[in-house]
């Protein structure tokens, strides 16, 4: 079977970030068939209209490397009871000039850390209402609100024991998603 590419958006810049953690971990439990890739949006200017016609270097970047995947995990933190202003960008550079959305036909997982007790709850749905405009088939079960308390990460950053086997469940039923929409 071909290698299957996952870009993964982190809705976070924050160097600690538990997010940036909890992707890099999710990655380690991908298996060997599947890349899980890391997709920089630090660098993306502010969205401007003006700009549809001229696309930044980094914007074009964003795109080819979203249109190379197979599929996108959202890992987003919650700001103020929804996604973080950094990500909300970078979807809406990618999903611009209209008709021309990198986005389109690209099936989703959306997953995410807090230390709040709901964990990144609204955040995710505000964020799966974007992606469903988008076109983006997401997925829908199991739900993964993940809060930031001892033991979620082990010693060497990977999932901790605890949290493992549902982090694991989630990312293999996420996989099988994609390939249901493999074209």
């Amino acid at each position: 079977m071909s290698q299957i590419k996952i870009a993964v958006i982190v809705g976070s810049l924050r160097r600690d970030s538990f997010n940036k953690k909890f992707a890099a971990a999710l990655a380690k439990l991908a298996p060997a068939d599947v890349t899980l890739t890391p997709v920089e949006i630090g660098d993306l200017p502010l969205y401007n209209q003006d700009d549809d016609g001229n696309q930044a270097p980094a914007v074009k970047r964003l795109k080819s490397e979203i249109a190379a995947s197979q599929g996108v995990i959202f890992v987003t933190p919650e700001y103020n009871r929804s996604v973080p202003g950094v990500l909300k960008n970078a979807i809406d550079n990618a999903s611009r000039p209209y008709g021309q959305s990198a986005w389109a036909g690209k099936p989703a997982g959306v997953i995410g850390v807090s230390v709040g007790a709901i964990g990144t709850a609204l955040a995710q749905q505000h964020l799966r209402n974007v992606l469903a405009y988008l076109d983006m088939p997401t997925l829908g079960q199991p739900e993964a609100f993940i809060q930031a308390k001892d033991g979620l990460f082990d010693a060497d950053g990977a999932i901790g024991a605890a949290s493992r086997g549902f982090v694991k469940g989630w990312l293999d039923r996420y996989l099988a998603f994609v390939k249901t929409h493999a074209g």
